[in-house]
């Protein structure tokens, strides 16, 4: 398969403030989020980044999207440097997180109009996207109701259908589940299917393992900012079930701690 992916040691500490170091019951004035971190991912997969709160995923996938800068290292989408060239990565990415809040005031339609303009796409291919991506999520018949009275899962609906307006070839997902109802996910998660079919490439970050069983070609275990293993499922399981797996190696890696 193709190369799209390529990331190069990238590595993010961040200062904790007096407070933060009361909540982690710490005198460290740092802490690493992302350590040396390499891995690959090909074009037309689904490429899972699994591990506990706190592992560096989230990290790990914003500075994937430019939204923070590594401290070390670089990856390249497609052949742009996330460092040097990020306004060419993000013309080719959709990033979707469960922590992107749409603007109370505006309504679904306004915000896909506005956000395709953004990108300079044209009005007739606005349209037809729009009506395609609003019919296949059930939007339709919220599309003039402010974000404020829409329900957790149709925000989500809404979140994810601006974060695709441009047809991006790579797409970035933070816990792409996280908080919706069951019929709101399985939706969410059928699409993520359908873009690999398109030959889309997909990067999830996700702590549940039936959705990387369901839907990803490979993953990364990434535990303390550290990549672990990187594999298919049946290279990194070998027989075993994932999340027996995931423990096992969990444990290795804290030495023997639960």
């Amino acid at each position: 398969m193709n190369e799209i992916l390529r990331v190069e040691g990238l590595s993010k500490t961040f200062q904790l403030t007096r407070k933060q170091q009361q909540i982690e019951r710490t005198d460290r004035k740092e802490i690493v989020a992302v350590d040396n971190l390499s891995f690959t991912a090909n074009k037309g997969e689904i490429f899972g980044l699994l591990g506990p709160n706190g592992a560096g995923k989230t990290t790990t996938l914003r500075m994937l999207a430019t939204l923070i800068a590594p401290d070390k290292g670089d990856a390249f989408i497609d052949g742009c440097s996330i460092v040097s060239q990020p306004e060419q990565v993000r013309a080719k990415i959709g990033f979707l997180t469960s922590e992107l809040k749409l603007e109370d005031f505006f309504t679904p339609n306004y915000l896909f109009d506005f956000f395709s303009k953004l990108y300079g796409i044209e009005p007739e291919v606005i349209e037809q996207r729009k009506a395609k991506l609003f019919e296949r999520f059930g939007i339709n018949k919220f599309a003039e109701v402010k974000v404020a009275n829409l329900s957790t899962g149709m925000k989500q609906k809404a979140s994810l259908v601006v974060s695709l307006v441009h047809d991006p070839e790579f797409v970035i997902f933070d816990e792409p589940t996280n908080g919706l109802d069951v019929l709101t996910a399985r939706t969410v998660t059928d699409y993520l299917q359908e873009l690999r079919e398109q030959g889309k490439t997909i990067i999830l970050s996700t702590h549940i393992f039936s959705l990387v069983e369901r839907l990803c070609d490979r993953v990364g275990i990434i535990i303390d900012g550290q990549m672990t293993h990187c594999d298919t499922l049946e290279g990194i399981c070998g027989g075993q079930s994932l999340e027996d797996r995931f423990f096992d190696i969990y444990k290795a890696k804290k030495g023997g701690m639960e």
